[in-house]
């Protein structure tokens, strides 16, 4: 899905056909319904049959690799200084921010001055991808990068300088003004503004990427939108999957500006997170119908929102108590936010809405408390719920109304 968004053409391998039992035909059947045909069978798709174990293949992989850069023009001068893309960046124990760096032009080289972001820094050690230190590294190849002044950001262009004064200086400017953004998110699609956005174009396509709790419902939500539509407007299904909402699927919606839509299912606090900064809107039901409905009003334009969930509090249930009296009494530790009784509360079991109902008291040690912050243990119950388990989570959130002006 990464790729049809991006445009990029795809290069299959299929491994271990030295083995008797292997179908490689059955394999590319199988392909066939993700739109990659083999150019054997009159597609455009390069698939080749591999064994690692063997090698079988292997050269004739390599020669098919060469010719679509060929065919692509991917050429590269390693003369120069270096270009790259930040692949994963961490900070280390003993190393300080590291960063994967794929070198796309030009050669880097220990001691290269360089700017990333708003990070800078210069060169101190290499590694390439078997683990040994390198003295520099060419394009297409991917190292370990130490020297950084902070952590850098996935996906942040990678530029070497000569003057390391200018590359700070880059940097501290970068810093300030995004200060100064920060909170103002690039804003991708909403279903709010999707009419607003879409006035003045000849044909207007609403990307949605579906999550669900189980397989049929995520193709009922595929299937049940491609009704929805005219000449004029329509849906474009980017992605269609099972589980939690996670940090790929946000980064797909950004880069196709589309709108993750989950149905019993919940986005994982990284994935909030990203989306927060990505500017991509998550939407959650619990009723198909209610999506459904939703999704026709943005392409109507009449889509007018006026109740927005804020996630106050999030809890991890680390062991369950059991009560004659009271039934089983949730014994938590607050991850982050605030959980408060009788605040409105849904509890996630492996990134699933099990339950959604109120918080019916909160304890500390033996007495009853109005709230418990980041950091406290607890103990919590549910109305009408006491069916815990130890890694559940239990999420608090209140409903804000936001009024807001119907556009036509």
């Amino acid at each position: 899905d990464h790729a049809k968004a991006a445009d990029v053409p795809i290069v299959v391998a299929v491994n271990k056909c030295d083995k008797p039992e292997a179908q490689p035909d059955r394999v590319r059947q199988e392909l066939v319904q993700y739109d990659l045909v083999d150019e054997a069978w009159g597609g455009k798709t390069i698939i080749r049959n591999i064994s690692c174990h063997t090698r079988e293949g292997i050269q004739d992989l390599l020669e098919m690799l060469v010719l679509q850069a060929e065919l692509l023009e991917l050429k590269a001068n390693a003369k120069k200084d270096a270009r790259g893309v930040i692949i994963e960046a961490e900070l280390t124990i003993g190393l300080g921010p590291v960063a994967w760096v794929l070198v796309q032009s030009g050669t880097l080289k220990v001691g290269d001055v360089f700017l990333s972001g708003e990070t800078h820094g210069r060169v101190r050690t290499l590694t390439n991808s078997r683990g040994e230190n390198v003295q520099e590294a060419g394009p297409s190849m991917p190292v370990v990068v130490t020297g950084f002044s902070a952590t850098a950001e996935a996906g942040d262009q990678f530029i070497a300088l000569q003057d390391e004064r200018m590359a700070r200086n880059i940097a501290e400017k970068r810093s300030a003004v995004n200060r100064q953004k920060r909170g103002a998110a690039s804003q991708h699609m909403t279903l709010e503004d999707f009419h607003a956005r879409m006035m003045g174009l000849d044909r207007k396509v609403l990307n949605i990427i579906f999550k669900a709790d189980v397989q049929g419902s995520a193709d009922v939500l595929s299937s049940s939108v491609l009704r929805y539509g005219n000449e004029e407007v329509s849906i474009n299904v980017v992605h269609s999957g099972v589980g939690a909402i996670n940090e790929s699927d946000v980064l797909l919606a950004s880069a196709s500006d589309a709108v993750i839509i989950g149905f019993h299912v919940t986005a994982n606090p990284k994935a909030e997170a990203l989306a927060e900064r990505e500017g991509v809107e998550i939407r959650t039901y619990l009723i198909i119908y209610e999506a459904m409905d939703d999704l026709r009003k943005a392409l109507e334009g009449m889509l007018a929102p006026d109740m927005n969930e804020v996630v106050t509090g999030r809890a991890e249930v680390r062991a369950v108590f059991r009560s004659s009296s009271l039934g089983n009494i949730a014994g938590c530790y607050q991850l982050e936010g605030e959980t408060e009784r009788g605040s409105q509360a849904r509890l996630i079991r492996k990134g699933e809405v099990v339950n959604e109902s109120r918080i019916a008291t909160v304890k500390r040690e033996k007495d009853d408390v109005r709230s418990v912050s980041t950091g406290y243990e607890c103990g919590l119950r549910m109305e009408r719920f006491d069916a815990f388990e130890e890694g559940d989570i239990i999420e608090t959130f209140r409903v804000e109304s936001v009024p807001k002006s119907l556009s036509s």
